[in-house]
């Protein structure tokens, strides 16, 4: 469209005309709604102008009533991708009527601040880069205002080029007239290039050396560049490091056995799951079963990292290396799902192309995201196969960002790295998610998402401005302010140096990025966290008031905030499972029953506590946590006497078990807990799983759950419920006395596996339908890192169901840790003076 109009094009003025200003509040900055309020009104015939400002976009607009209405309309159903339109405000407005409709630049100091997420590769700028026609043909960097890179490249505020990375490159005559263009998708896009004026990508060896001409071209319209050089390396089973838009990957061939075990060896990686890429959707469903709400997700602009279930396919070649053939039945743990390459119509049906067993060794789910850059795409575009596409880095230390940092981190992992000079400034994982109930819940909240904000529920519009930062794994830190949450990135665990330093600067970013002054500062009310000393620090320094959480009741708050369950709304009874938290009374909990809302909670019930000898060790070594349980629950004398030769029990007795009976037994570095992440732990334990160690969080939990659900259909454990006194507790005595006769009888793990999980889900809903009658309440929520397990959180649903209890759960942020700074900032903004 052009910047002019004819004569018969020229805006109608009618007497009949009048004036309105339409105050639109949302994410409607930096996503190109300007442009798209711009355009709807001059096709309308409409006079006006439109802004920025501190409340959002101001539009002023003259013509009919009727004119106006449609106006509206036609912006809630076109609203930019990036966009999010929370309400539009219209009043009368005075003064003449212009001739024209115009773009208005913004006063200084009005525009509200802030940044939006980086967002996946658009339609149209896919095209251009597959068309040998088009000026961006092949090129890596091609963005527009709907998509690209955002916070990954910015460095303070305003947000425009020359305060991101992109300040390096000066646009050239063609790309500075989009940028100007209204009417062009590209205006203002600050991350705007081309091949003559943006970033480059090359590739080398770990000396330095140019690697690029070592292939061949693949097809004569794709010349041999460097990503097509990294394209053919790959196929040859190199390993590939491969900077990105938030950071590097480490990338290899997924059915190349010997390249994936060279990757778990190279980054000491033992069993922790790799995350796949695939060219498209049709590559992903030939290795995994897809529904509608799973394709939509991946190929949403966020392109989360979707864990999926093994298909027909999948399930087909499994079922050959000997595994039971069912629907319901994943490949054992050791052998995830073998799946066949796409099948085209042209060359027929092909010969089988396996995932490498060591993909996500133990796990049936495969966790699979499509190309979400231009490098990504045009990497993949020959590939009829997945990548392994995981994060580059040793261990748990955090994702490469910096050349040179890669250069040197990396070596002796990479074969080559694939480069580029767009710097990246802010560390940006993929986000991770997967559907259950036909809806996404989110693992890790990070590309895509962040700092997307939330929208709080009623009450909360003229609460304080808090700054929330989160716990010690999973880290994540919140800003709160008029009514809306402002989540970050998933930052990781702050026991890792390196981490723990990032953390510091992205608060101080994001305080910078979203002009924030806490009124408030909130943090975890355990002693040591990091997280908490800096929230201290901060609160001494500024003057702000200092808000502890306590851990649990702060993921009640982030269900309730997620649920968007109003502030007056009234308490619900909050079932908050995970690994391990403060508690109130100084121990460990991880299983509890809170009756509350953002301003009260009380305990009413919690999983029986059991020891945990030899403290953190306890936490990564299963079998301690095993011994615990039967030592509680039944006796150690009990066990041996009457399940002797169970092989659990042999094993047991080959350890250092006198030593933990006294540990236990004085109280010695066995500290209390309620966790049920433990109980997990133990249970696996008992069959067979993990049971020396654990090499990731809640490995031992997920393949617990992966054996489970071979087996759906089976009937429960029973557990015992202690109402004796408050708080009542959830006992697992008779849980573990069935078990154990189970495995004396020989019956499947798998079934005892998905009796456990039916079992505690049962469990879950008496208790806490029990504490709802009681308390008159008639609403549950559901939260904690023990319910991102399907099995357990669609049974516990289920059973809650059918108690009559409406359930709460989340749908934002994770369940997880890392959604814990939005409950303590919820929380905090409502916490009496002490």
């Amino acid at each position: 469209m052009s910047n002019t109009q004819s004569s018969s094009q020229r805006l109608r003025l009618h007497t009949e005309t009048e004036g309105e200003s339409i105050r639109v509040r949302g994410q409607v900055q930096g996503v190109g709604f300007r442009p798209t309020v711009w355009r709807l009104a001059r096709a309308a015939g409409l006079a006006g102008d439109v802004c920025n400002d501190g409340a959002g976009v101001l539009i002023r607009l003259w013509g009919t009533s009727a004119e106006i209405d449609a106006f509206c309309h036609a912006l809630m159903i076109e609203c930019p991708p990036l966009g999010r339109i929370d309400g539009i405000e219209r009043r009368a407005c005075e003064g003449a009527a212009p001739e024209t409709f115009s773009i208005v630049e913004s006063r200084a100091g009005l525009v509200r601040t802030g940044v939006v997420a980086d967002a996946a590769t658009c339609a149209r700028c896919a095209a251009e880069i597959a068309d040998p026609g088009d000026r961006r043909y092949r090129y890596p960097f091609t963005n527009c205002t709907h998509c690209g890179p955002r916070l990954s490249i910015v460095r303070a505020i305003p947000y425009d080029r020359a305060n991101t990375s992109m300040a390096a490159f000066e646009l050239c005559p063609a790309c500075a007239a989009e940028y100007a263009d209204p009417a062009d998708r590209r205006f203002h896009a600050q991350p705007n290039a081309c091949p003559v004026c943006g970033p480059r990508v090359w590739l080398v060896d770990g000396a330095g050396s140019d690697l690029a001409t070592a292939a061949p071209a693949a097809s004569d319209d794709a010349p041999g560049d460097a990503i097509e050089a990294a394209s053919r390396l790959l196929e040859r089973g190199a390993i590939v490091a491969i900077k990105g838009i938030g950071g590097f990957h480490l990338a290899c061939d997924a059915t190349n056995p010997e390249a994936v075990a060279a990757l778990r060896e190279r980054k000491r990686r033992a069993a922790k799951p790799f995350a796949l890429m695939a060219r498209d959707m049709d590559v992903v469903r030939a290795v995994c079963a897809l529904s509608p709400a799973e394709a939509e997700l991946l190929s949403s602009t966020v392109a989360p990292i979707v864990l999926l279930e093994p298909g027909p396919a999948g399930a087909a070649e499994t079922a050959r290396a000997g595994s039971p053939e069912s629907s319901n039945s994943p490949a054992s743990p050791a052998s995830p799902a073998s799946p066949t390459s796409p099948t085209s119509p042209a060359a027929g049906m092909r010969a089988p192309l396996p995932i490498a067993a060591a993909v996500a060794p133990g796990q049936s789910a495969l966790g699979f995201m499509l190309p979400y850059s231009p490098l990504h795409r045009l990497l993949l575009r020959d590939w009829d196969r997945p990548l392994v596409m995981t994060s580059a880095n040793l261990s748990d230390e955090p994702q490469c960002i910096d050349n040179a940092d890669a250069l040197t981190r990396l070596a002796g992992i990479a074969d080559a790295w694939l480069l580029h000079d767009r710097e990246i400034v802010n560390r940006v994982d993929d986000s991770v998610a997967r559907v259950i109930q036909g809806r996404a819940r989110w693992l890790r909240r990070a590309r895509g998402a962040a700092p997307t904000p939330l929208t709080l529920p009623a009450g909360f519009l003229a609460a304080p401005r808090v700054l929330a930062l989160g716990g010690e794994l999973k880290n994540s830190l919140c800003l709160l302010s008029e009514g809306q949450a402002t989540l970050s990135q998933h930052l990781g665990d702050l026991e890792e140096a390196r981490t723990a330093r990032e953390f510091e600067r992205t608060v101080e970013l994001y305080q910078a990025l979203f002009e924030h002054q806490p009124e408030i500062v909130a943090v975890d009310a355990h002693p040591d966290y990091r997280s908490s000393a800096l929230g201290r620090r901060l609160a001494a320094e500024t003057g702000a008031r200092l808000v502890e959480v306590q851990h649990h009741a702060a993921h009640l708050g982030a269900v309730l905030a997620d649920a968007e369950w109003p502030l007056d709304a009234g308490p619900v009874i909050g079932v908050i499972f995970d690994g391990l938290g403060y508690g109130a009374d100084r121990t460990i909990w991880g299983g509890e029953f809170l009756l509350g809302d953002y301003r009260h909670w009380q305990r009413l019930g919690h999983l029986r506590p059991f020891s945990l000898p030899g403290g953190e060790r306890a936490i990564r070594e299963p079998w301690r946590c095993l011994y615990a349980q039967l030592e509680h629950s039944l006796g150690w004398a009990h066990c041996v006497e009457r399940w002797r030769d169970l092989e659990p029990l042999r094993a047991l007795r080959e350890r250092p078990i006198a030593l933990l009976a006294e540990m236990i037994q004085k109280g010695v570095n066995a500290p209390r807990t309620t966790s049920v992440g433990r109980l997990f732990d133990a249970v696996a334990a008992a069959l067979g799983i993990c049971v020396d160690g654990i090499a990731y969080e809640a490995q031992a939990a997920i393949e617990l759950e992966t054996l489970a659900r071979r087996a759906l259909g089976e009937g429960g454990y029973a557990f015992a419920l202690d109402q004796r006194a408050a708080p009542w507790q959830l006992d697992p005595t008779p849980m573990w006395s069935a078990l154990l006769d189970d495995l004396a009888a020989h019956v499947p793990a798998a079934a005892i596996a998905a009796r456990f999980h039916v079992g505690l889900a049962e469990a879950i809903a008496a208790l806490a339908a029990g504490v709802a009658r009681r308390q008159g309440v008639e609403t549950a929520a559901l939260s904690g890192g023990v319910f991102q397990n399907r099995t357990l959180f669609e049974a516990t649903l289920k059973a809650l169901g059918e108690r009559g209890l409406k359930v709460l759960t989340h749908t934002r942020v994770p369940a997880n840790d890392g959604g814990l700074a939005l409950g303590q900032a919820v929380l905090a903004a409502v916490a009496p003076r002490a």
